[in-house]
């Protein structure tokens, strides 16, 4: 593990899923803890998406953006809402100079899939709609995300394929969630790592799916074709449960003609580029916005 990640991970809280109303708690009291990220840069204003039911959203707009991003947090699909991500999407406002819009997606287990799914997409369109108002041109629109959030990026990204929704120009994949199966050998041998280890990400499935079958739409390394999605940034975390159907994920959709640009971040885990102070983690933030602000520049 990075040396400077280290000293944290004793600090860190393990998530235990049993109990989603608890475990959101405790993560919006974390999140409360933490010193509040200055958005004083970026007009912030809270808007609703009318769909059924409607979705809210938080807009972050930098000064002179010329694309944007629409956001979907991390939080197993379970936990984190708008406040808990302010500091993600306030962070990739800035460093992308894009129009961020975070999406307030509905939460397992009490809204399984494709509820969370069906947020996001209208969020999309909504924001294809209004491009206008928004400064943004239709065309320069990303879809990005977080852990599930990346994982709901990816289902965005092919159900819009598959639906001839709006243009995606770009997605961005951050530590995503993407096989409910379980099989890579980082899920069988990752049982004990910080913020994720294979059980937590086993309730994580649990909750979102219920007893339904996996489709491509929840899990979408099921999918069979890749082709004809847009170009993707795909990050990893060396000590992440997830990091192997990611980096499968990312071959797959070379093999199907898609760009594709994979970063695999030596002595990390899940969500370790939280701890800023780390300068493996500025460098992962970096790369995220570095990402997204050539993917929507001319």
């Amino acid at each position: 593990m990075d040396p400077e990640l280290e000293p944290f991970v004793p600090l860190l809280p393990r998530v235990d899923l049993t109990d989603p109303v608890a475990e959101r708690k405790i993560f919006a009291e974390m999140a409360a803890a933490a010193p509040p990220w200055d958005t004083s840069t970026l007009e912030v204003e809270d808007r609703t998406v009318p769909a059924e039911p409607d979705v809210a959203v938080r807009i972050y707009r930098p000064q002179q953006a010329r694309g944007a991003v629409v956001w979907l947090r991390g939080g197993g699909f379970v936990f984190g809402d708008l406040d808990t991500d302010r500091p993600w999407a306030g962070r990739i406002a800035e460093g992308s100079g894009a129009v961020v819009i975070s999406v307030g997606y509905r939460r397992s287990p009490e809204n399984r899939f494709p509820a969370a799914l069906d947020d996001a997409c209208a969020a999309l369109a909504w924001v294809a709609g209004h491009a206008a108002e928004l400064g943004v041109e239709p065309d320069r629109i990303a879809v990005a995300g977080h852990s599930a959030g990346a994982g709901l990026a990816a289902a965005v990204a092919l159900r819009t394929r598959d639906r001839q929704g709006p243009p995606i120009r770009f997605q961005l994949l951050n530590e995503p969630g993407l096989d409910d199966r379980q099989e890579t050998w980082s899920q069988r041998n990752f049982t004990d790592t910080p913020w994720h280890d294979r059980g937590t990400l086993t309730q994580v499935w649990r909750h979102y799916l219920g007893s339904q079958p996996a489709t491509p739409y929840a899990a979408p390394a099921r999918a069979a074709d890749l082709s004809g999605l847009p170009p993707a940034y795909i990050a990893t975390a060396e000590l992440d449960p997830l990091r192997d159907e990611a980096v499968d994920y990312a071959m797959r959709l070379l093999r199907s003609g898609v760009s594709v640009e994979l970063h695999q971040w030596p002595g990390t885990f899940h969500g370790s580029q939280a701890i800023l102070s780390a300068e493996v983690s500025q460098r992962q933030v970096a790369g995220i916005c570095g990402a997204l602000r050539r993917a929507l520049a001319d």
